[in-house]
């Protein structure tokens, strides 16, 4: 009964190796899409080694689910897991990832509810900074325009999503930087990163000393707004992208001695002011491909018995 083993060893692997291999790409800047790709599917194979190592477990120590797992199962694929040779630290390791997995869940929803608090916060300042007149519909309209000194857009998700702009930020951006400001907002909104950042900041918020979510988060809030510079130099031109963040974050120092929430806002204006150099369409496809094939690893291994029991 080695399998959850197994999994465990591949799970550490790939969440030490992983992290590693990314870090030194040098693509990954230039290829922002990919590389969230990539980081997905290292974190979600790290994940289906822990579950499959806890179900093998579970079943190894419990008759009652395996009974449910392999319940359709020929009697030879069952042998071929040795589930009679399981000691006493299946039942214990069982246990461990089930209350690690519990715990991520929690964490995910806790992630989840602060949300949608900080949503219903903001929704109720627009109501307060930008009130409807006596008699005015409310309009199902996706643009708000908010009185504010200083130049900002950002993009409220929900169930009727918002994208809010300040009055600072239209006087500033004019014309075609003004569109790529809202066309990378609405990038975001595309791709849904709102959703991926949350389940980053539940990972690392849970298990704050696990390096691969930790580095996840990170890398999450970095590459999302990339991509959201992809996204808004493609259809506005890069120059003209990289002008409406300069306009749009000069008066917040980032371009000096910038704050940490700030200093990736300089890197991303030089990265559009760079020459693009993208990979080619092949090279992309075979990163795609081969991070598709992480997460199947850990399946592949759980199986590996049964196969060759059926004698695949």
């Amino acid at each position: 009964m080695m399998v959850p083993v197994a999994l465990l060893l591949l799970g550490a692997l790939t969440a030490v190796a992983g992290p590693r291999l990314l870090a030194r790409a040098d693509w990954a800047d230039r290829e922002p899409v990919v590389a969230l790709w990539m980081w997905q599917c290292v974190v979600a194979a790290v994940l289906l080694c822990c579950g499959l190592s806890m179900t093998l477990s579970a079943a190894a120590a419990w008759q009652a689910v395996r009974g449910q797992v392999f319940a359709t199962a020929p009697h030879a694929v069952v042998d071929a897991y040795a589930f009679g040779t399981a000691g006493p630290w299946a039942a214990a390791t069982a246990l461990a990832l089930l209350c690690g997995a519990l715990w991520n869940l929690a964490m995910l929803v806790r992630e989840v509810v602060r949300s949608r608090a900080r949503r219903r916060a903001r929704r109720a300042e627009l109501l307060v900074r930008a009130p409807l007149l006596p008699g005015e519909e409310p309009s199902g309209g996706r643009l708000v325009i908010l009185e504010g000194e200083r130049p900002d857009a950002w993009w409220l998700p929900g169930a009727t999503p918002r994208l809010v702009v300040t009055t600072a930020a239209l006087r500033r951006l004019r014309g075609r930087r003004l569109d790529a400001l809202l066309a990378h907002e609405q990038g975001h909104a595309r791709a849904r990163h709102d959703w991926l950042l949350h389940c980053s900041a539940a990972l690392a918020g849970g298990f704050p000393q696990v390096p691969v979510f930790a580095a996840f988060r990170d890398e999450m809030h970095r590459l999302v707004e990339l991509a959201a510079d992809d996204t808004a130099s493609r259809r506005f031109g890069r120059l003209t992208t990289a002008l409406a963040l300069v306009e749009l974050n000069e008066d917040r120092g980032v371009f000096g001695p910038a704050p940490a929430p700030h200093a990736e806002v300089p890197r991303r204006v030089h990265r559009l002011l760079t020459p693009p150099d993208r990979l080619p369409a092949l090279h992309r496809l075979r990163l795609t491909a081969t991070a598709a094939l992480v997460p199947a690893l850990p399946v592949l291994v759980a199986f590996v018995p049964g196969l060759r029991a059926l004698g695949c």
